[in-house]
């Protein structure tokens, strides 16, 4: 399993509204896009994919813009994964019957992988990323001084 880029930028974007959470202020894609180094054109298309799965709210006005559509605790990167990829983890029909003993071997391994990465992505939520982020940030500080 890779990182892809829509997911990584998903999920920058998804941290910079988790940072502004409390402010309740809604953020302009430019704002998000300038502060996390994500191209406009691309964010606005993740946003609107994110909004259809109830990720993010967007509001209209001149104060407009996104905001997280639950608290940062409950929604989990698991929930953004599958809002951007899709549950594809699970093999289709025509798969299910493999022709090899060796072949079977490997889509064995390979569902173990996919449940322990599922694992993982469904333990960490939005307010963790944040966590983490501002806990290297205070090391990256501490290292400077």
């Amino acid at each position: 399993m890779e990182l892809s880029c829509k997911s990584e930028y998903a999920l920058l974007a998804l941290l910079e509204l988790t940072i502004h959470y409390q402010s309740g202020e809604p953020l302009q894609i430019r704002q998000i896009a300038a502060q996390q180094n994500i191209p406009d054109r691309y964010l606005e298309q993740l946003l609107a994919t994110l909004r259809r799965c109830g990720l993010v709210r967007s509001q209209r006005g001149a104060k407009g813009g996104y905001v997280l559509g639950r608290e940062p605790w409950k929604i989990t990167l698991l929930d953004v994964v599958y809002c951007l990829e899709g549950q594809d983890s699970q093999p289709s029909e025509r798969d299910s019957a493999p022709k090899t003993l060796e072949s079977a071997v490997v889509r064995e391994i390979w569902q173990e992988g996919l449940q322990a990465a599922n694992s993982v992505l469904q333990k960490y939520t939005l307010q963790d990323l944040r966590e983490k982020r501002d806990a290297r940030r205070q090391l990256d500080i501490m290292y400077y001084i």
